[in-house]
């Protein structure tokens, strides 16, 4: 028996080589296959962890923006107020002065001023601290990330990327917008705000679609001259260098931090960004306004809907108080329709979403 099974085996000897050459290799390749499979798996696993982790970070960053601007909102109001008192006219009219007609032309342009003011100045600390915090989140991230490679720090500037004395130098430079840049605007939108509304006179009435087309040209003018980005961000070299407090490797950080946020604010993106949040805010200023331009239902005409643009008018006199004290509402720190269109504004999420992944990425440290 045994020699009949011997005889079979050596009569198909080739047959069984290839057979065991084919089952091996299949085993092999199974085997090869199952690891490229296994590893394939744990590379997408470990990707969507740390795209998970790096979406929660950029959500608790926005969160952070969120904050710190309705944090920056009193400072920004109490600086506008003192550069434009209207509440020392409005005391002084209350003696019936000699030039009581005097003080109301001052207190008409200074109230017109200040609320434009306002609304440019909040789109502006909304924009900016939104870029300049993302460029922050950015950097911190990959500082935290796990299992950043030795090779990626030997390419950065230092380590870590933002040290917290790098991150409050570079922050105070929206002493900026709240100082020089300030000053810089309201003197241009009060220049504006004197080409559209000087000679208008107290006693005449505008309706709220005349309104807003004077603030369509204030608008206009404000626009027209030098960039926006230049009131957010002080551009000087020098100026740079004293921010940053001198020349130490903490100092040169924060000045190419500077560097890249200014390159950011002068991106034709963030001039759309920002072109968007201001047509926003005038728009909620006029919805604003609107309130004091309704016809009671009664007093409506028949063919004249309660809420048309022009169906009110009311003197300029009576506009002046209205408008001056809306700065409370743009400028307020409880989160307003005003200041919660201007953070929840598409525009701007998506913006910010850019600058975040361009700065959390080790391929931005390499250039």
């Amino acid at each position: 028996m045994f020699s009949s099974v011997w005889n079979f085996i050596k009569r198909h000897k080739k047959k069984f080589i290839f057979t065991g050459a084919v089952v091996g290799g299949v085993y092999l390749l199974g085997k090869y296959a199952q690891k490229k499979i296994k590893e394939v798996q744990e590379k997408e696993a470990s990707e969507y962890i740390a795209q998970a982790r790096r979406q929660f970070h950029f959500e608790s960053n926005q969160r952070t923006c969120n904050m710190t601007v309705l944090s920056m909102l009193p400072p920004l109001r109490e600086a506008i107020v003192t550069q434009l008192n209207s509440e020392s006219l409005t005391v002084m009219l209350k003696t019936k002065p000699a030039n009581k007609l005097e003080i109301w032309e001052d207190l008409k342009i200074i109230s017109f001023t200040r609320t434009v003011v306002a609304v440019y100045s909040t789109c502006m600390l909304v924009v900016l601290l939104r870029v300049q915090l993302n460029i922050i989140g950015g950097y911190l991230y990959l500082d935290n990330s796990v299992g950043k490679s030795a090779a990626v720090r030997r390419a950065s500037y230092q380590s870590p990327l933002t040290p917290p004395d790098v991150q409050q130098q570079y922050l105070s430079s929206i002493q900026h917008l709240l100082g020089d840049g300030l000053t810089e605007l309201i003197s241009r939108v009060k220049t504006a705000v004197q080409s559209s509304l000087g000679g208008v006179s107290l006693k005449q009435s505008l309706s709220l679609l005349e309104l807003e087309q004077q603030l369509i040209w204030i608008r206009a003018e404000v626009d027209s001259g030098r960039p926006l980005s230049s009131y957010m961000l002080a551009d000087d070299e020098d100026v740079l260098a004293d921010q940053a407090c001198g020349l130490t490797e903490n100092d040169l950080v924060t000045i190419r931090l500077l560097n890249e946020t200014r390159d950011m604010l002068d991106s034709p993106d963030l001039s759309k960004v920002l072109s968007a949040c201001l047509n926003r805010g005038f728009s909620r200023l006029l919805d604003n306004l609107a309130e004091f331009f309704r016809l009671p239902v009664s007093d409506s005409a028949p063919n004249c809907a309660p809420d048309s643009l022009s169906a009110v008018s009311l003197p300029l006199a009576k506009i002046i108080p209205i408008i001056n004290g809306q700065i409370n509402s743009v400028c307020s720190e409880t989160p307003s329709h005003f200041v919660q269109d201007l953070l929840l504004n598409d525009q701007v999420k998506e913006f910010a979403a850019i600058v975040y992944e361009t700065f959390s990425t080790p391929q931005e440290l390499q250039k």
